[in-house]
């Protein structure tokens, strides 16, 4: 199990059952890495070669001035990767024959954020060293991935979920024509504050209390450190339906704890998670609301304990956005809590009312 298999479970999944879904064994995607020389990251400091790691799904179609029109990017959460988008749950759902990322339609692009997966990280050798990136950097090395590794001018549609949806916001404020149509996925387009900054804050503070942490340069895992962060994110991830049947004894608790929560902790990197949950500190995008031009799907679940309705924050700032239109999905079967930005049949049909009304979209 690799990096994102603990914050799968518990931020992008938030059920054992759902972890326990094996992956897709089609499409299978080609990878690829794009390079970037001299990167330089707000904090002022510089990597000599920053690298994004990625995926892609279907193949590019070109309008008659040569440019690629059909190109959908997807964007992951903390600690996921892009290849957690081909599990049945979204995969299965979307990417088949006649489904509404059709692949012998859409070209779809799955990056690895910095700090995650294939892509430049702490855990390849800088540690605590390595630039303190932000959602910002993060967002700059997607565009630069989309525009000049890829070559395309204008996704037709950009997705994101959890962190991913965050960036999706500033995506559509930073770049207005960069997309014809947003989907974000479980998140406010407001500061991480509240609960939501705190358990963060105790996941960093239990891994660098930890001794055997030491300042980042640990020679093994702090392991004291990973397992309280471990049960933070779990809590942090719940679904309580959902645990509540996956869960329904202590045996199976108990199985829980010492099976897959255990085996997803020593996949963990200890600076790589401390990197990626540090990097919401500045996240911000309410003053430019008004600023986002594209057609815009934003989806909510009612049992979200990170992004929690009753704060009505979305209902304040959805107005805002002058084409916009915010959707909390009430809790059924078909949530997963935080995760059911990744469980697409709880939300395909607002994907497909998407994509039709954007269908003509300057």
């Amino acid at each position: 199990m690799r990096l994102e298999a603990l914050l799968t479970l518990a931020l992008v999944v938030g059920t054992s059952v759902a972890a326990q879904v094996p992956a897709a064994p089609t499409p299978a995607p080609r990878e690829a890495d794009f390079v970037m020389r001299d990167f330089h990251f707000r904090s002022g400091e510089t990597l000599p070669a920053l690298k994004i790691h990625y995926r892609t799904l279907g193949a590019p179609r070109r309008d008659g001035a040569g440019r690629i029109v059909n190109a959908v990017m997807v964007l992951h959460g903390t600690g996921g990767t892009g290849a957690q988008f081909l599990r049945p749950q979204f995969a299965g759902e979307l990417f088949g024959p006649g489904q509404p990322l059709d692949l012998a339609r859409w070209f779809v692009i799955l990056p690895d954020d910095i700090g995650h997966g294939g892509s430049s990280k702490p855990s390849d050798g800088a540690h605590m060293r390595f630039p303190r990136y932000d959602y910002a950097d993060m967002v700059e090395a997607e565009h630069a991935l989309v525009t000049r590794g890829l070559g395309v001018e204008r996704l037709r549609l950009l997705m994101g979920t959890s962190m991913g949806c965050m960036h999706a916001f500033m995506w559509a404020e930073t770049w207005p024509q960069a997309a014809a149509a947003v989907m974000p996925l479980a998140c406010l387009p407001a500061p991480i504050a509240g609960r939501n900054r705190l358990w963060r804050r105790m996941v960093i503070d239990a891994i660098e209390a930890d001794p055997a942490w030491r300042g980042g340069d640990y020679t093994s895992p702090p392991q004291a450190g990973l397992r309280e962060a471990e049960d933070l994110l779990a809590i942090a991830g719940s679904a309580p339906h959902q645990m509540r049947k996956a869960l329904p004894t202590n045996a199976a608790v108990e199985a829980y704890i010492d099976g897959p929560l255990a085996e997803a902790r020593a996949a963990l990197d200890a600076d790589d998670l401390i990197y990626a949950l540090d990097a919401s500190r500045d996240y911000d995008p309410s003053a430019k609301l008004e600023a986002i031009v594209a057609p815009v799907m934003w989806i909510n679940s009612a049992d979200d304990f990170i992004n929690p309705p009753e704060l009505g924050i979305a209902e304040q700032l959805a107005p805002r956005i002058a084409r916009g239109r915010f959707v909390l999905l009430p809790v059924s079967a078909a949530t997963h809590g935080h995760g059911t930005h990744t469980w697409a049949a709880a939300w395909k049909d607002r994907l497909v009312t998407l994509l039709d009304e954007s269908s003509s979209a300057p």
